[in-house]
C-alpha cells in the first residue's frame, strides 16, 4: 500500500486522482488534471468521471508553461470559462497541469454589482443599534 503521493511528468490518472479530488472537495467545482506525458482525470461532484482525460487548455498549459484563463471552443468544457495552471517540480519544469471551471468567469459582474451602490447606501442608512452595557 502506497503511503505517499509523488508527482512527475509520467504520473498516471490514478496517481493524480487524489489531488484532483481534494481540489474538487475544497472548491466544489469541476477539476481536471494531467501529467505532461500521460492523460489524466476529470472530477465532478466528488467522483472521478474520466481516467483518460485531456483537454485543449490542459495541453496548451503544458506547451506554453503558464497559467491560462480562457473559454475553450472545444472539449468537455466548451463555452465554459476555465483556468488552468502548470504544476512545476523543484527545478521549475512543468510536469503537470491542473484546471478548474472559472466560477468568477461565469458570473456577470456588471449585473452582480449593478445594485451595489444602492445596497451600500441602504446599509449605511440603517439606524445603529444601541450598544448594550456590560
Amino acid at each position: 500500500m502506497e503511503e505517499s503521493i509523488v508527482l512527475n511528468e509520467d504520473s498516471t490518472a490514478e496517481e493524480l486522482a487524489p489531488i484532483a479530488k481534494a481540489v474538487n472537495d475544497l472548491l466544489v467545482i469541476p477539476v481536471t488534471m494531467r501529467s505532461r506525458n500521460k492523460k489524466g482525470v476529470r472530477v465532478e461532484k466528488g467522483e472521478v468521471i474520466d481516467f483518460e482525460y485531456t483537454g485543449p487548455v490542459l495541453e496548451r498549459v503544458l506547451k506554453e508553461k503558464r497559467v491560462i484563463r480562457t473559454t475553450p471552443f472545444t472539449g468537455k468544457y466548451a463555452r465554459v470559462p476555465v483556468v488552468v495552471a502548470p504544476v512545476r517540480n523543484r527545478k521549475g519544469e512543468v510536469i503537470a497541469a491542473l484546471g478548474i471551471v472559472d466560477v468568477v468567469g461565469t458570473v456577470d459582474l456588471g449585473a452582480v454589482f449593478a445594485d451595489f451602490p444602492r445596497v451600500l447606501e441602504q446599509i449605511k442608512s440603517y439606524p445603529k443599534p444601541a450598544r448594550e452595557r456590560e
